[in-house]
């Protein structure tokens, strides 16, 4: 690079043309980006019809001015360099002179891209570092760190450093641990910022890390109950709770306790029995983490509430039964008889 623009400062001493925005020139490609160790081409155009010759100044493929030509390539069969400058130069007739530099930037993906944590468990409200390791990538100006949680991209990381060639890089994620990222995937991308769109070579990604997240057991449903116990039906009491680790249960009832463990410890948050003793039954889920309790306050049905309704019933049907008898059955003078129709007062129901 220090030799290209030397020589061109030489130009511009010499001929007092340096290049403008007015210069009838055409580069194609306008800009290269080119992976190290790779092959380079590109095409000078000179636009002027006064053109007497043309000719490419580079430490690597420089090609001699040549005589009577309107275009000139320029190729290097292995770009063995991190910067350079070609410069293509047209010569015209009235003896001035016009130059450009085609902009090449070299390029290298990284060797690795890791992830480095030092825990790999928190405790939900403490804050975790993650760290993603590029090494050797270039250049660095150029090079972006993703971050990816599940399905979330988080905000990537640039960095300000101006070299060219190969540098390691470090980005660290700090998060907040909590509960719902538990189990949750976390991975860093390496990009090269130099392509429009979808072109240039594919990011490079590192294994995914996932989250452990430890927190206390919380209730599924965490209102306490109240019921009623009916003798000979079921009820079920549902003391279901979610933590990490998984919780183990203690239930108290009001003459026994019991603590469930291990493989019961799925079921057993769940009851659901007859229970012959109304009084309050307690849950306890704990692990390492903390506890929650929950309470069923569970009473017997009033049964003398519902006998009573049944005797009401009873006698309320037999009193319209007896009431419905006595229109159609009963005589005036208060015998009962099923000829009531034919009845006349003082008229014998017999023979004498």
């Amino acid at each position: 690079m220090m030799w290209s623009s030397f020589f061109f400062g030489l130009l511009i001493a010499c001929t007092g043309n340096p290049a403008s925005a007015s210069c009838p020139l055409q580069m194609s490609p306008s800009r290269v980006v080119v992976r190290f160790g790779d092959s380079l081409s590109a095409k000078c155009t000179s636009l002027s019809n006064q053109t007497e010759g043309m000719g490419w100044e580079s430490p690597y493929g420089g090609v001699d001015l040549t005589q009577n030509v309107t275009s000139l390539d320029f190729k290097i069969d292995s770009v063995p360099e991190w910067e350079l400058g070609p410069m293509c130069y047209v010569n015209s007739r009235d003896g001035g002179q016009c130059t450009e530099v085609l902009p090449v930037t070299v390029y290298k993906m990284p060797d690795s891209v890791s992830l480095r944590q030092n825990s790999s468990t928190g405790k939900e409200g403490e804050q975790f570092a993650i760290q993603c390791d590029l090494v050797n990538v270039a250049p660095a100006r150029n090079l972006s760190v993703l971050w990816h949680k599940g399905n979330k991209i988080l905000n990537p990381e640039t960095f300000n450093d101006s070299r060219p060639s190969p540098v390691s890089k470090s980005s660290v994620l700090t998060l907040t641990a909590h509960r719902d990222d538990d189990g949750a995937e976390i991975w860093c991308e390496a990009k090269l910022n130099l392509w429009p769109g979808e072109q240039g070579p594919t990011m490079m990604r590192s294994k995914s890390h996932r989250v452990t997240v430890l927190y206390p057991p919380t209730l599924t449903k965490p209102e306490n109950e109240t019921l009623e116990m009916t003798v000979g039906e079921n009820i079920t009491l549902n003391c279901n709770a979610k933590g990490n680790p998984p919780p183990s249960y203690r239930w108290e009832f009001p003459k026994f306790s019991k603590e469930f463990h291990n493989k019961e410890e799925v079921i057993e948050p769940i009851l659901t029995r007859t229970f012959e003793l109304p009084g309050v039954y307690t849950c306890t889920a704990y692990s390492d983490q903390g506890t929650v309790t929950k309470y069923f306050n569970i009473s017997e049905a009033p049964r003398s509430r519902t006998t009573f309704g049944v005797m009401v019933g009873v006698g309320v049907a037999v009193g319209v039964l007896l009431l419905i008898a006595g229109v159609y059955f009963v005589t005036p003078n208060g015998t009962f008889s099923f000829n009531k129709g034919g009845y006349q007062p003082g008229t014998p129901s017999g023979p004498v």
